[in-house]
């Protein structure tokens, strides 16, 4: 409920940050000569920096268990 009269005593000023700050300063553009590397890249389905790349994500998972290696079992007595 607020009160229907003025707070007796000094006022604090709180800082509130506006919502919406200045916005940061826009990078220029690539030079052509990478816009057109990355477009070569992207034709022969190479991964492209700053891009998702789903591939490495797998690969860089650690896995869930010792069961996700795909490495054959070795026989017993065989030396190594």
């Amino acid at each position: 409920m607020t009160p229907t009269y003025p707070a007796a005593g000094r006022r604090r000023r709180v800082f509130v940050p506006a919502p919406y700050g200045p916005l940061p300063p826009v990078p220029p553009p690539d030079p052509p000569i990478y816009r057109e590397l990355m477009r070569t890249w992207a034709d022969r389905g190479r991964a492209l920096p700053g891009r998702h790349d789903p591939e490495w994500i797998r690969l860089a998972t650690p896995p869930r268990s010792l069961n996700d290696f795909s490495v054959p079992p070795v026989p017993r007595g065989d030396g190594r």
